[in-house]
């Protein structure tokens, strides 16, 4: 039986991930950051300036350079994504499956956006409070 914690393990082995400062120098290299947070997430928590929001139902469709549903920013499988959630966590998911589509420097950040604003990096408030189901 594999459990998630197998799962987690096993995508972060593949991955080269990245701490905040070098996430941060990634994307002046040209690199691109995803935020994968629901909106929810993004209004309570914050948002980094420059990201492109792509929830992460919808990842692997909008970032496979061969999808018509694919954005402007997926133009071809060298692109370094640089995926973003919360803590760490989803964003291995997400990255490892980003790699299984041959975005081979698909990669995420270590402890997520709490990491990246915890090491000052650029954030912008987010709109407003969420909704009632999304409370804790």
């Amino acid at each position: 039986m594999t459990t998630i914690a197998d799962l987690l393990a096993a995508a972060r082995a593949r991955l080269t991930r990245l701490e905040p400062a070098d996430a941060a120098r990634v994307l002046d290299g040209g690199g691109r950051l995803v935020d994968i947070r629901p909106g929810w997430q993004r209004e309570r928590e914050g948002e980094v300036p420059g990201a492109v929001v792509i929830e992460r139902n919808h990842l692997e469709w909008r970032l496979d350079p061969t999808s018509d549903a694919r954005v402007p920013e997926a133009t071809d499988h060298d692109v370094a994504w640089v995926v973003l959630c919360s803590e760490g966590y989803t964003s291995s998911l997400a990255a490892a499956a980003l790699q299984d589509l041959g975005i081979h420097r698909a990669t995420d950040v270590v402890g997520g956006f709490a990491a990246w604003r915890e090491a000052g990096l650029p954030t912008a408030p987010g709109a407003g409070d969420p909704p009632d189901y999304a409370r804790s």
